[in-house]
This record gives C-alpha cells, sequence and structure tokens, in this order.
C-alpha cells in the first residue's frame, strides 16, 4: 500500500512538472489541507488569546523582564523555539499545569499559551505542511481539545489564597464579556472537527473520556522524541 501511495506522489510530481497542478499543492490530499487550515486556525486563537490576556494582566508580562507587550509574545510565538520548553524544563500540559499553582512566579500567560502551544504543535507532529503519507493521530487531537477545555475552565475559576483569580479572563461586571469564553470555544471546535476527520479517513476509533471539568486531569499528549 505505501508502495503504491508513493507511486501516486512521483505521478502527482510528474504532473506538476507538466503544469497540471499549482507549486505547493503536489502529493497533498484534501485532508492535508484540511489539516493545514485547521492548525492555521488554531494557533490563531492562540495567538489572539495571548494578545487578550496579556491586556488583562500586564503584570505577566512584566515578570518575565519584557520591556511591553509585544516583546512578550513574540518570544512566545518565535518559529525558532518551536515550542521548546517554556518554565522549569517543562512543556505542553506539564507547562499548563505549572502556570497555575498559586506558587508559580513566572510568567502565566507563556505558561499557559506556550503550554498549549507545544501541546497542539505535538498533536500536528511538529509539522506546519501535510503531504499523503504524513499520519495524524485522531487521539491526540482529541485529548488536545479536552486538555484545551481544562485549561478553559482553569482560567476561569483559579483563584490564590486571598480569593483573587490567577489570571483575568471574562467578567461579568459591570458589562459582561465573554470573549475568552467564546475564542476557547472555537479552538476547541477546530481541534474535535479535525480529530473527528481524521478518524473517519484512517478508519480508527477515538477513546473518549468522560471527565467532571472542575476535577479532571490532563490527559496525554505525547512529544515526539
Amino acid at each position: 500500500m505505501r508502495a503504491l501511495v508513493l507511486l501516486a506522489a512521483l505521478l502527482l510530481s510528474a504532473c506538476a512538472s507538466n503544469g497540471d497542478f499549482a507549486p505547493g499543492q503536489i502529493a497533498k490530499t484534501d485532508i492535508d489541507r484540511v489539516a493545514e487550515t485547521h492548525r492555521r486556525a488554531a494557533f490563531a486563537s492562540l495567538k489572539t488569546l495571548a494578545e487578550k490576556l496579556y491586556r488583562r494582566n500586564p503584570r505577566e508580562w512584566r515578570k518575565a523582564g519584557h520591556p511591553n507587550m509585544e516583546a512578550a509574545l513574540a518570544q512566545i510565538f518565535d518559529p525558532q523555539l518551536i515550542w521548546l520548553p517554556t518554565l522549569e524544563g517543562k512543556r505542553g500540559v506539564d507547562a499548563i499545569a505549572a502556570g497555575f499553582r498559586e506558587d508559580f512566579q513566572g510568567d502565566r500567560v507563556a505558561a499557559l499559551i506556550g503550554g498549549m502551544g507545544g501541546m497542539l504543535n505535538a498533536a500536528f507532529n511538529g509539522q506546519a505542511e501535510f503531504y499523503v503519507l504524513d499520519d495524524l493521530d485522531p487521539q491526540k487531537l482529541y485529548n488536545s481539545a479536552r486538555n484545551i477545555e481544562i485549561a478553559a475552565w482553569k482560567l476561569a475559576h483559579a483563584r490564590d489564597a486571598a480569593g483573587n483569580l490567577l489570571l483575568v479572563s471574562n467578567e461579568m461586571q459591570p458589562a459582561q464579556n465573554l470573549s475568552f469564553e467564546r475564542e476557547f470555544g472555537k479552538l476547541i471546535g477546530s481541534v474535535d472537527i479535525l480529530s473527528t476527520i481524521i478518524a473517519d479517513k484512517t478508519n480508527r476509533s477515538v477513546v473518549k473520556v468522560i471527565q467532571n471539568v472542575a476535577s479532571a486531569v490532563f490527559l496525554p499528549v505525547p512529544f515526539l522524541r
């Protein structure tokens, strides 16, 4: 089967050399293009959430010694870092969890957004583009969506000993503002839909987990070695 796929890719390349395919679309399936679209949407949502969190919590980028919010965002989304450990050697769900510890002294926004970015990058196999032979794991995508739900709940509820929110996001007074909730909803929905598409394409089942979000634990999303 793999030999047939390779042969198809070679045929596509030959067609492309004759002008039958646009550059950059060689050996891509419709699912590959859908995956790229969902990945772009997911990381666009992460950047939106990071900007909104820094505007509401400017003390966080100051903790990290940045001169302004733009510098903090540039570091989080620096493509050269490829979502390396964001703090204390932690990344992915470990970084997210650490950022919600009451005793955490670092930039909580970087821990949350960097952790989610690392987790999603792992779910997408560290790739931004996909081709015929690439294989995404729908379980990793599903687990990522559930972990984002948990992170969103913690963002709205995690408080210090004095009762203050660790990070300010949605607010009900003086006027209702649920823009964070909407952005998280878009992010979760996009990753969930892609998980379903990939599972249907590959005839793989996804083990679904039912948890009480208030007491839920983060699900594993392994990094490639």
